[in-house]
């Protein structure tokens, strides 16, 4: 794959334009375009469409198509998915005369998020589809009240491998009818660092930390299992709390076995506790550090145990890329981020949301028909669609989507 490597981090290049950017989001927000009345005076000829199996979303003359962007909308570098996904709804227009409704809900990254956001979509016939959710651990929760109201839900974000397949063709053990991400799957992220551990940096003894996260540990289990299929070793397995109280010890775990190099895909705080208890343990002095995009924030950057640190990303480099139905490339949308907002976005899947949205208002559009004067859109149709989508050109690159959701283009870098 000629677009997946890693980077080293070095503080030296912490501040280069566009490496981690900071956003805030004041509240929840809804976005609602304008509306186009321009609708043709005479009613279909054709008779209304027989139902399918999951029932349809009528939207009458002046109404709107309602999506759902469940995200993180707290905190101090959030709202970077829901703002690309608004400004591509604003990029892409109304729908057959009716434009598109996108209101945010906040998913905390954390138990229960997406159980009481889901619930709250699934009891609202009118939504249409779901642009979400932020984390893997409120996907799992959100997905089953999502797929059972026959709605679709398409993430930017979500990297779990439980959620969709293991790429040889078994579902997930998470996996529903109606999910589907632009994300890559992380099989993919514990190859690619698998075989950088094994092949460039000669590592033989790894050790990994995760913290039960399906995100984090579905990694870490990727990465290991890759790692073993090499022929190399891995010697402890630390588990960690979100919170980091028992971060002294999952290192203790892992320097026990003596390995040449660490690998912890942990988020912000368990992220930097550990490494800063790895710089304090004498024994791993050597040992070479490797996280994933997780940590990939200004305020992990900026800690001194990040130097030498090795992090595995999204590929960021979208140069040449356009996206196929709002004819919008990656600089154009960042510019249109900086003047809406004010500020560069703050994380790295800013163009997977925006791609995640135009693949859902495409899919709207193919399957919406105009039965007198009302806009039907069919459930079942709207899956088949998104199931269907070939080739579409995303800012991210190729978007094909497979049996079990997996969509994305998966460059990492």
């Amino acid at each position: 794959m000629r677009d997946i490597y890693l980077r080293e981090m070095r503080r030296r290049r912490r501040n280069a334009e566009g490496e981690i950017m900071r956003g805030i989001v004041r509240g929840m927000k809804r976005i609602v375009l304008p509306v186009c009345l321009a609708l043709a005076a005479a009613a279909c000829a054709a008779g209304p469409p027989e139902p399918g199996p999951l029932g349809v979303v009528e939207v009458g003359p002046g109404g709107f198509i309602e999506v759902r962007s469940v995200s993180n909308l707290g905190g101090e570098s959030p709202g970077a998915s829901y703002r690309a996904a608004a400004l591509a709804i604003d990029d892409y227009g109304p729908i057959k005369g009716r434009a598109v409704a996108l209101v945010g809900m906040h998913d905390l990254c954390e138990p229960g998020g997406g159980q009481a956001s889901s619930q709250t979509i699934a009891a609202d016939a009118r939504v249409v589809g779901v642009i979400g959710t932020q984390c893997s651990v409120t996907a799992v929760e959100a997905i089953p009240a999502i797929s059972e109201a026959g709605m679709v839900m398409i993430s930017p974000t979500n990297t779990a491998p439980a959620l969709t397949s293991d790429l040889q063709g078994n579902r997930g053990s998470r996996q529903l009818p109606g999910y589907y991400r632009t994300a890559h799957n992380d099989l993919i992220t514990g190859r690619v660092v698998a075989e950088f551990a094994y092949r460039e940096l000669g590592l033989r003894r790894m050790a990994a930390i995760h913290d039960g996260d399906p995100y984090t540990m579905g990694l870490a289990t990727a990465f290991e299992e890759a790692f073993h299929g090499l022929g190399g070793e891995v010697v402890a397995v630390g588990v960690v709390s979100k919170d980091a109280a028992d971060a002294a010890a999952a290192v203790a775990e892992v320097a026990a076995g003596d390995p040449d190099g660490i690998f912890f895909p942990l988020f912000l705080e368990a992220g930097a506790a550990v490494a800063q208890e790895i710089a304090a343990t004498a024994s791993l002095a050597g040992a070479t550090l490797i996280s994933a995009d997780g940590v990939l924030e200004a305020e992990f950057l900026q800690l001194p145990e990040s130097e030498g640190l090795y992090i595995a990303s999204p590929n960021l480099d979208f140069s040449g890329n356009t996206n196929a139905a709002t004819s919008e490339s990656a600089d154009q949308l960042l510019a249109a981020y900086e003047q809406a907002y004010g500020e560069p976005p703050a994380t790295s899947y800013w163009a997977h949301a925006y791609d995640a949205a135009t693949l859902l208002l495409t899919a709207i559009e193919q399957v919406a028909v105009e039965v007198g004067g009302t806009l039907v859109i069919d459930r079942a149709a709207l899956r088949r669609a998104l199931s269907d989508t070939a080739g579409f050109g995303g800012l991210t690159g190729a978007l094909s989507c497979d049996a079990f959701g997996d969509c994305g283009s998966g460059g990492i870098q």
